[in-house]
């Protein structure tokens, strides 16, 4: 473990973003006092920014995932017939 002072941090971020990665925890100070901790991420969480987001937008409720997974795309309910549409697009087109 180590501890740092924030304008140390500042000026060597990558160096102690390193160690987090590689396991140590880093403690951010602000004048003697800790304020913030640098960690590796937890077990199973995933490497991308976008799960990482999603999973806390569904832990605060932002977001509820399905309660059914789909087995593919959902059917296709047309609005009207194919021959109706054309209909209507032909009348429309006469308007002009």
């Amino acid at each position: 473990m180590r501890a740092v002072g924030l304008k140390t941090l500042k000026n060597k971020l990558s160096e102690y973003v390193r160690l987090a990665a590689s396991g140590e925890t880093v403690l951010v100070t602000d004048r003697d006092r800790v304020v913030a901790e640098i960690v590796a991420p937890q077990a199973g969480r995933s490497a991308f920014l976008g799960d990482a987001m999603l999973a806390e937008a569904v832990r605060r409720g932002w977001v509820t995932p399905p309660t059914l997974v789909a087995a593919g795309v959902p059917p296709r309910k047309p609005v009207m017939k194919f021959r109706d549409l054309m209909t209507d697009l032909d009348q429309d087109r006469d308007d002009r």
